[in-house]
């Protein structure tokens, strides 16, 4: 059992220890509620040279908008670092800290943000080759088996493909559902309805929804725009919206030799599957789901991801299909090698081969099986 008491060490956490006490301005993205506050409370817990500053607070957001260079020096003090959460809350955030980078070399300012799509391109711009930009998730697969061990997160694979892995639903064992619950209604759709132009919020749930039931399977916008009352192009920028605030992440389509390889195509997948449940109201039992296969697939790409990100290497991935409906679930390139692999929750299905066309196409890509037997293979090596 975990306890609230009990801090899950956050892979990200030695690579931005290693920033500390240089030039650069460290940004921290992700979803609200996936432990970025908890993360830089960890690492500064010692610390009496920190100053802390939420970028929801209305007096915080009033002191960034009439900031002067004087006035910062006075209120950081003696501070070395300065720590501002939710920081696309404040107009002109990357001017901002890009004043204090320049006025008051010193402090270091690290700040974290819920949206890509806000605080992304306002800071870009502003510290072009002065910042250091990471990504935190939903608690992942190997950092939960460094908190406890291999065998007790394998046994709880079921668990964790129904109440997924938020920080607080790993932490409040017996309650997921009313956690979910909370942070469904009260943040999922925070963020994504103050973006401009989102004026028909009741459509950007139903379009969650229709996504929701279409994980592992191909995603065409003009079905879901006919499903849920919207035009193609607005649900495009509906995902790009739902894809930048870490709710789902799209996976495209590999094709490089064959004429009908399906090129254009995509899967949307969710980063975490607690998110998905709620918002479809399911947290049946995975014995008793139709939807076994696609939760399966949909947590060990999650999972992949979140690795591939942490390691911050050049891997690129898509999956694959041929209008023959040929297909592989999940496609990896890493300096020129390529890896197939199709994922089956259902080990007594774990004897497919490698389609014949993609294998002739490529004689040198490795095809491999994943299950719940041999997944560590996969997201711990």
């Amino acid at each position: 059992m975990i306890r609230k008491n009990l801090m899950i060490k956050r892979e990200l956490e030695n690579a931005i220890n290693a920033l500390l006490g240089t030039q650069k301005a460290i940004f921290i993205m992700g979803a609200r509620q996936v432990g970025k506050s908890t993360l830089l409370s960890t690492m500064f817990a010692d610390r009496n040279d920190v100053m802390w500053m939420n970028g929801d607070d209305p007096d915080v957001q009033a002191l960034f908008k009439d900031m002067s260079s004087t006035r910062i020096r006075t209120i950081l003090a003696t501070h070395r670092f300065l720590v501002v959460d939710e920081a696309q809350r404040i107009d002109d955030v990357g001017l901002r800290l890009k004043l204090i980078t320049d006025q008051v070399p010193d402090v270091q300012v690290i700040a974290t943000g819920s949206s890509s799509f806000d605080l992304g391109r306002k800071v870009n711009e502003a510290l072009t080759g002065r910042k250091r930009e990471f990504h935190l998730f939903p608690i992942s697969f190997g950092e939960m088996v460094a908190h406890t061990n291999l065998l007790e997160e394998l046994r709880l694979l079921p668990h964790r493909m129904v109440f997924g892995y938020y920080p607080e639903v790993v932490c409040s064992p017996g309650s997921e559902r009313t956690v979910l619950k909370e942070l469904s209604d009260s943040y999922l759709y925070r963020d994504i309805l103050s973006f401009d132009g989102i004026n028909k919020s009741d459509k950007m749930v139903k379009l969650l929804q229709a996504l929701a039931f279409q994980i592992g399977s191909q995603v065409s916008y003009n079905e879901i725009g006919q499903l849920v009352g919207l035009d193609p192009k607005t649900v495009e920028r509906y995902v790009d919206i739902l894809e930048k605030a870490y709710i789902i992440f799209r996976l495209g389509s590999f094709s490089r030799n064959l004429r009908n390889e399906l090129k254009n195509s995509r899967k949307i997948y969710f980063w975490d599957l607690g998110i998905r449940n709620a918002v479809i109201g399911n947290f049946s039992f995975i014995e008793n789901r139709t939807d076994a296969g696609p939760l399966w697939e949909n947590f060990v790409i999650a999972e992949r991801m979140k690795r591939l990100v942490y390691q911050e290497g050049f891997t690129k991935s898509w999956f694959w299909r041929t209008q023959q409906q040929n297909e592989i679930d999940y496609i990896e390139e890493e300096d020129g090698q390529l890896s197939a692999f199709e994922f089956k929750w259902n080990e007594h299905k774990a004897n497919i081969k490698c389609p014949t066309s993609f294998a002739s196409a490529y004689p040198n890509a490795t095809f491999k099986v994943i299950t719940p037997h041999n997944i560590d293979d996969f997201l711990l090596l």
